[in-house]
């Protein structure tokens, strides 16, 4: 990389300083390595003593570090913002609604994502979700399979070319919650999702897997009820594609 460097610069009375020291002094603010062990490297012994206060960038995992004095410490995040789990899209609150959208969460930058989602509705119509892209709800085309256990009973549901993906039990005034994977919903394929919850106070408990199988690349949803509103709140995060 252009700002790379490998070694800190100490210079001493009446030295000569070059044009390339003077600009990568200029161009980078602070030290850029490309890991820690050049990071390591290029500090201590008669090059540059390390002490307390020094900044320095590393390439490998996008952080600002600063040293404490005994260690290195890291600026913000604690590893680069592609780790784990990121929000996309902040949690967001929505009162006797029968619909919410968030458009422009689905990029290149996740393959997959969560959404959790808690929720009580105003009738026995469970939250459904479209896949959007433009500002338009998808209505076509969702497939889902479904089993639950109410009690001591286990049963299954599938449901094929639906004009939405049914993937909650309905709060009906008691507050209920799902989590829900979405899988490639940016790429020009199937979606498929993974859900979660459960439903009447904890009573019920399901698991649904789903597919949307147009392929379309998709960059939001909907989610909504067929008849009353919902009222809570969600949250989206985008899977890591590193390590």
């Amino acid at each position: 990389m252009a700002n790379t460097q490998t070694t800190v610069p100490l210079f001493v009375a009446n030295q000569v300083l070059t044009a390339n020291q003077q600009n990568l002094s200029a161009g980078t603010g602070v030290p850029v390595f490309a890991t820690t062990v050049t990071r390591d490297a290029a500090f201590g012994g008669s090059n540059k003593a390390l002490a307390e206060g020094q900044l320095c960038y590393l390439e490998s995992t996008d952080v600002v570090q600063y040293y404490t004095g005994s260690a290195w410490a890291t600026v913000g995040p604690a590893a680069a913002a592609t780790s784990g789990l990121t929000c996309v899209k902040a949690e967001t609150a929505f009162t006797t609604s029968s619909s919410v959208t968030a458009d422009g969460i689905f990029t290149s930058t996740y393959t997959n994502y969560l959404l959790l989602l808690n929720y009580t509705t105003s009738t026995t119509a469970g939250p459904n979700l479209k896949l959007r892209v433009s500002g338009t709800s998808a209505s076509t085309n969702y497939t889902s399979q479904q089993i639950q256990g109410f009690t001591t009973t286990v049963s299954t549901n599938a449901r094929t070319t639906q004009t939405s993906f049914d993937f909650a039990y309905y709060g009906n005034g008691t507050k209920e919650a799902v989590v829900l994977s979405i899988m490639g919903p940016q790429l020009a394929q199937a979606t498929q999702f993974v859900a979660g919850g459960g439903g009447l106070g904890g009573a019920l408990v399901q698991n649904i897997y789903g597919q949307h199988t147009t392929g379309t690349a998709y960059d939001g949803i909907e989610i909504l009820v067929s008849s009353g509103t919902m009222t809570g709140t969600y949250a989206i995060y985008g899977y890591s594609k590193t390590v």
